[in-house]
């Protein structure tokens, strides 16, 4: 039977790719999960697309099996970016009040949103989110929506997110040929944080931790708002080579000890520990590193939350807490969202954070525009914003 009331999302993994079809209840609205589907991703490495045509075998795998489950076909669907090329700047834009009342409106806003885009250099890369973090009206700090306030000069501090164009072009064009189209483009921190987080702790402050097979990504929230986002060339799949060659065994072998799943074998706890212990220091360093930059270093009351195919490693908080001197825990605080698409596997939550984006008002309260998919909304909205003030 076809079913129409249902979205898609998409996560294109390095090493998974993962389809989460999400339904919604006729009578309150609420999510329910309606299918799933998985392949081993080929062609990529650290987040880049290397072969169009794999990736997009692998995507047509994984969105047959959803649409076996499903009972009709999957056309479009909301998909993650992530890897190496994606990363964050902050940068400051103004603009005087053009009303002759000095009454602050929406086109305002989109000039000094404007103005700092222009302070921004992205040769090669394109920007997929502009969030405004922080507005100041005649020198003074405005906790809340500037629309509609009076003054001179007002000034926006925005984060921009960007991604290679090349990468996003590559995944666009593997998506349509395995027949899909792409609703938006969305930074895989963004989409997983829809489920991780709670919004007392994105107001609290937090960073959310995701460490995949190849790459390990940091965005940090604070205010309800998000205020860096940064990824590092290291994953899970290094700690499995360190395994690898540190009991010079195979890798599929070093990876269930890495996980201690490990089945027979003769080897000493001690040195498996110190293996994983010493890579994931490196990781934490980094993240660390990041904070201190950010002056968030030991200052996020909600602490450290961690995600990924390498939170399931032993130990992992315990060895985060240590280092990073905050409280940490693995997955998400139970809620009532995450009790109904009933998710088992902390792999899967960017997937399920896609798939809401349809139905959930998270970009909304991050203050997100999606500048992939409302490029031509933006353009419509200025011009009757223009209008509006030429009118008498």
């Amino acid at each position: 039977m076809a079913r129409t009331n249902y979205s898609c999302g998409i996560d294109v993994g390095t090493h998974t790719t993962r389809v989460v079809v999400i339904g919604y209840s006729k009578e309150d609205g609420s999510p329910y999960t309606l299918a799933l589907g998985q392949a081993s991703t080929k062609g990529m490495r650290l987040g880049y697309i290397t072969n169009i045509d794999q990736v997009a075998s692998s995507i047509k795998e994984a969105v047959g099996q959803a649409e076996k489950i499903l009972g009709s076909k999957i056309k479009r669907a909301y998909v993650s970016i992530g890897g190496i090329s994606l990363g964050s700047i902050v940068l400051n834009g103004s603009v005087i009040i053009s009303r002759a009342d000095q009454e602050i409106t929406r086109l305002d806003i989109s000039k000094a949103l404007t103005d700092s885009e222009e302070n921004l250099e992205i040769l090669n890369k394109k920007i997929i989110h502009i969030i405004p973090i922080g507005y100041k009206l005649d020198g003074k700090d405005i906790h809340g929506r500037p629309e509609g306030m009076k003054g001179v000069k007002l000034e926006v501090k925005t984060l921009f997110i960007t991604c290679l164009k090349q990468n996003i072009e590559d995944l666009v064009s593997a998506l349509a040929t395995a027949g899909i189209e792409a609703q938006d483009v969305i930074a895989s921190p963004i989409a997983s944080a829809t489920i991780l987080l709670t919004a007392k702790q994105k107001t609290a402050g937090c960073a959310l931790v995701d460490i995949g097979a190849e790459t390990v990504s940091v965005a940090v929230f604070e205010n309800g708002l998000l205020m860096s986002l940064q990824v590092f060339s290291i994953g899970s799949m290094d700690i499995t080579k360190d395994v690898a060659l540190g009991f010079r065994i195979a890798l599929e072998e070093a990876e269930s000890i890495k996980l201690g799943s490990v089945i027979g074998g003769d080897y000493p706890k001690k040195k498996i520990d110190e293996i994983i212990e010493a890579r994931l220091s490196d990781i934490f360093e980094l993240v660390g590193n990041h904070l201190k930059r950010q002056r968030r270093s030991e200052l996020l009351p909600a602490g450290i939350i961690i995600t990924g195919g390498g939170a399931h490693i032993g130990r992992i908080e315990e060895l985060a807490k240590n280092q990073l001197k905050l409280p940490c825990r693995v997955g998400p605080v139970d809620n009532l969202i995450n009790n109904k698409l009933k998710i088992r596997d902390w792999s899967w939550y960017t997937a399920f954070g896609l798939a809401l984006s349809q139905n959930n008002e998270e970009n909304t309260n991050l203050n997100v525009d999606n500048s992939f998919g409302d490029n031509i909304k933006q353009v419509k909205e200025f011009l009757k914003q223009l209008l509006k003030q030429l009118l008498p």
